[in-house]
């Protein structure tokens, strides 16, 4: 060990600006800092990883196993999205086979279900499955160009920005376009007037969903002509949308001519009719709704979820790895408290939440509600059982 030179290059004391000692060594400013561009390019690389052999995709089974765990019940739902992911994966493998005769065309996917049914959590639990990046977007803030709002392009500034600006990446992202039903065209007919946050949304996100190379403005918003642009292909960028499309079941109904008139016996038990009615629901409905042919074309799959009963409410609160109930008591723990639920208690909860209409995204609330006095006297009592007795809402 030479005290007036760097172990890693050799270089001489007099020909540094630092050296810096070690327990077995010498280590001068370059060889630091070439470490750290290694270091910092190999977190970079190994950030995401899709899987590069055919061997190493999940089958659409798996990705449905792994989604059970997360996501209660849209059995159909998760079927769908898990073979459209599995076929999107394999054709970014084939597209590497210079070879090759036929050109597979990607499949976005359209997801359709009220309001905490479980749109943006199937989204989000598949992006970590297979470890790609991953954006959710709304597409209630686009507007045209020239317009107060964001450019659709900004919907890519996300997407590079979760990628850390690297667009080999992103380019084998997920974007999920949230809130699609509200840049419905207002009525069923061409407008004549600019409809700035609804058709002319639609129009500008042909490009992004069809595939093709898009200058997006690295920060989002607003484009202008001093800005630097990155070049971003969305050819291999796999896109969802979800919307609730409130009001969509009386356009299937009135396409079907099962529209009820007055209190009929129909409407009035309407659980297995409303899963037939949603059962049905095609393009032709979405159409109708508001959104563009040239929009709906780009989105060959289209799936729906159903509507969530007491039962389903009831296991989404117990069952999935990261339960509203494991959180809770996971964070009751920290304290030393051990919180139970008991099974009257949980099904409290879950009728005071279904009487405000918010789906599964109100259980939580519901239960900080149920949980706040004791959250704000923490450290009292040791132990902690709910039941329905003890839960005022």
């Amino acid at each position: 060990m030479n005290p007036n030179q760097c172990s890693f290059c050799g270089s001489k004391r007099s020909e540094v600006a630092i050296l810096v000692s070690g327990q077995n060594g010498y280590i001068c400013e370059q060889c630091i800092e070439q470490a750290h561009s290694i270091v910092t390019e190999s977190i970079k690389e190994t950030g995401f990883s899709a899987a590069e052999h055919l061997d190493e995709l999940k089958k659409p089974k798996e990705i449905k196993s792994f989604l059970d765990q997360y996501v209660i019940g849209q059995d159909q739902a998760k079927k769908q999205l898990s073979i459209a992911v599995y076929n999107h994966y394999k054709r970014l493998l084939h597209a590497k086979n210079k070879k090759r005769e036929i050109e597979i065309e990607k499949s976005n996917i359209i997801m359709i279900g009220e309001t905490g049914t479980g749109k943006t959590l199937l989204a989000k639990t598949i992006a970590r499955e297979l470890n790609v990046p991953f954006c959710i977007v709304d597409a209630t803030v686009l507007t045209e160009a020239g317009y107060v709002g964001e450019d659709v392009e900004s919907i890519l500034s996300r997407l590079l920005m979760v990628a850390d600006y690297n667009v080999e990446k992103a380019e084998k992202g997920i974007v999920f376009i949230d809130e699609i039903d509200k840049i419905a065209r207002k009525s069923d007919n061409p407008s004549i007037t600019r409809d700035v946050s609804g058709e002319g949304v639609q129009q500008g996100l042909l490009k992004l969903l069809e595939g093709s190379i898009v200058n997006v403005p690295p920060q989002g918003g607003r484009k202008h002509p001093d800005q630097k642009y990155i070049p971003v292909n969305t050819q291999n960028i796999l896109f969802i949308a979800g919307g609730a499309f409130d009001g969509i079941k009386e356009i299937i109904e009135r396409r079907l001519n099962k529209q009820a008139i007055g209190f009929s016996l129909e409407k009035l038990n309407q659980k297995q009719e409303e899963e037939y009615i949603l059962s049905q629901l095609n393009a032709i409905d979405l159409r109708k709704f508001g959104l563009i042919p040239e929009l709906l074309g780009r989105f060959p799959i289209v799936t729906y979820l159903d509507s969530l009963n007491k039962e389903t409410m009831i296991r989404i609160m117990k069952e999935p790895k990261n339960s509203i109930v494991n959180q809770f008591i996971e964070l009751f723990k920290m304290d030393g408290i051990k919180l139970e639920f008991t099974n009257e208690a949980i099904e409290k909860i879950v009728e005071e939440t279904m009487e405000k209409g918010l789906g599964a995204r109100g259980l939580r609330g519901t239960t900080e509600k149920v949980l706040e006095d004791y959250m704000f006297s923490i450290g009292e009592q040791k132990k902690i059982t709910l039941t329905e007795k003890n839960i005022l809402v």
